[in-house]
């Protein structure tokens, strides 16, 4: 019983966390899932070919500036790895692109 208690505890404070992130980064949000939502309606060919064609070119500005951001910001950067990993790391694997 006291288990279903601690649960139902729970469950609320991780819904709280997940809103007051989400509140705390919009625009992380926007990129995370544009991200997210590329990987996941791309071919796997679609996703060898842009990775063979992005091979010694420069990133883009914005682009760069969000890496920047990324790597200033722990907790930004924790939020956003902690909504893109699995996604991406899924379809990654699917298309033979991680072991």
């Amino acid at each position: 019983m006291i288990k279903h208690v601690m649960w139902f505890a729970m469950v609320p404070a991780l819904l709280f966390a997940t809103i007051a992130a989400a509140q705390q980064y919009p625009m992380l949000d926007s990129v995370a899932n544009r991200l997210v939502q590329k990987y996941q309606q791309s071919s796997c060919e679609q996703l060898w070919q842009e990775r063979a064609a992005k091979k010694g070119h420069p990133k883009p500005q914005g682009e760069q500036n969000a890496m920047e951001m990324l790597k200033n910001d722990p907790q930004m950067r924790a939020e956003f790895i902690n909504r893109v990993a699995a996604p991406i790391a899924n379809k990654m694997f699917e298309c033979g692109m991680i072991p």
